[in-house]
């Protein structure tokens, strides 16, 4: 491998907080407003001479915060372990993963201006850039082949866009970018290289790849327990802080702000992820080429059938496998449906449910759940099957148990 970087041992380095009375976890700072010892203080925090990030003073000066829209010092710290995670010079932790791109799409773009993205991308982004966009703010965007490198630079040329988009491993489809080649393309084009990173915490690490911005739904694995809706932006600090300015900034002025108490709850997660992260990986692996072997159409990074399942290994940090996730193709949206129901309602297999990195297998047919903001046609393009079923597998049950129910439903389909 060209790189070695470890998400694990980045986090470890990261400074651990202790809490306010000597607590081995860090406190909750609830506070919605903050005070200063000295007035004079006040006006050097709204220029931006005192805070978390200080340009003036070129590091974090620490203890200088005034309003929890614009910062808090428990989303800060795990704002830091975000960046420590994905090897970045500083992080910020939003309310949603959505608020977390469009706010940095809106930071990087102004109206009148465009952005190049993959064709395949979460449906949520799709809509955004589709059709919110265009309509509320003159934003356009060209989506193209990620996987076709003439096609993209091509659109950056035409079109002069100011941003790359794509996810390092596309939902639903599971395609996988070539991030530095991608970084490449940008840069010779003036672009900003943004990679949504949500399918591949740990696994992938895009910033050391070339990416300049990585972006997230916290919500889904960094989570891990389908309980929290939330979001991350990692970048360089000049671009985090760009986005907190108090005229100018995405963040502040938008207002996707993180509520401390789940921040606090995040973070306690964190040293568990790589965990979690490599057992997905593990199970997903073992059921993919169970269900190989047996002629099923499944698709997996993992399988050296998949197209760029060697570009993801090159990619890959050692240790947390290839992915949670993989789609199988049962032909119909009434076979796809029929095989969930028999894994949720006769197996307790897992659950028909949008969302991944859940505990639990989650399961849902694409083109007619996260993907129904695309049409028919442009399903097509992406390389959406209508029986296309994306099955985030889940940590419960032994491996042969949740094996032998996915079997049997599989089997009764087939016979069927």
């Amino acid at each position: 491998m060209a790189h070695r970087f470890d998400p694990v041992e980045s986090m470890a380095a990261a400074r651990h907080e202790f809490g306010e009375h000597g607590g081995v976890n860090l406190s909750i700072e609830a506070s919605t407003t903050f005070t200063v010892m000295a007035a004079d203080e006040m006006p050097k925090i709204f220029r931006g001479e005192r805070g978390p990030f200080s340009m003036q003073a070129g590091n974090a000066t620490g203890g200088c915060y005034l309003y929890g829209r614009n910062f808090n010092p428990t989303v800060y710290t795990f704002g830091r372990l975000l960046a420590a995670m994905e090897g970045t010079e500083a992080g910020y932790a939003t309310s949603s993963g959505l608020g977390a791109i469009a706010a940095v799409l809106l930071q990087l773009c102004s109206s009148g201006e465009s952005i190049v993205s993959s064709q395949t991308i979460y449906g949520g982004t799709f809509a955004l850039m589709k059709e919110f966009f265009p309509l509320k703010t003159g934003i356009q965007t060209r989506f193209v082949d990620i996987t076709n490198y003439q096609e993209v630079a091509r659109a950056l040329t035409e079109t002069g866009s100011k941003v790359l988009y794509c996810e390092t491993v596309a939902n639903p489809t599971l395609v996988v970018a070539d991030i530095p080649a991608l970084s490449a393309i940008a840069r010779r084009h003036g672009a900003t290289l943004v990679v949504d990173n949500t399918f591949s915490p740990m696994i992938v690490s895009p910033a050391q790849l070339g990416a300049d911005v990585v972006v997230h739904s916290v919500t889904k694995y960094i989570s891990g327990a389908s309980d929290v809706i939330a979001g991350a932006v990692c970048a360089s600090e000049a671009f985090i802080y760009s986005m907190m300015d108090l005229h100018t900034g995405a963040l502040m002025l938008l207002g996707p702000t993180m509520d401390p108490k789940i921040a606090h709850e995040l973070t306690l997660r964190m040293p568990h992820l790589g965990l979690r992260i490599a057992e997905h990986s593990r199970r997903a692996q073992i059921f993919a080429e169970r269900l190989r072997d047996a002629g099923a159409a499944v698709t997996y990074p993992g399988l050296p059938e998949h197209p760029q399942h060697e570009l993801l290994e090159s990619m890959a940090n050692p240790g947390y496998g290839l992915g949670g996730l993989l789609t199988l193709d049962l032909g119909s949206i009434e076979r796809a449906n029929r095989f969930m129901e028999i894994l949720q309602n006769e197996h307790s297999f897992g659950f028909m449910a949008v969302s991944l990195g859940y505990f639990e297998t989650l399961m849902s047919c694409s083109g007619s759940s996260t993907s129904s903001e695309l049409t028919e046609e442009e399903q097509r393009a992406a390389g959406i099957a209508p029986g296309l079923v994306r099955m985030s597998i889940g940590l419960t049950g032994s491996i042969e148990q949740r094996w032998g129910q996915l079997w049997d439903a599989y089997r009764r389909i087939q016979q069927s």
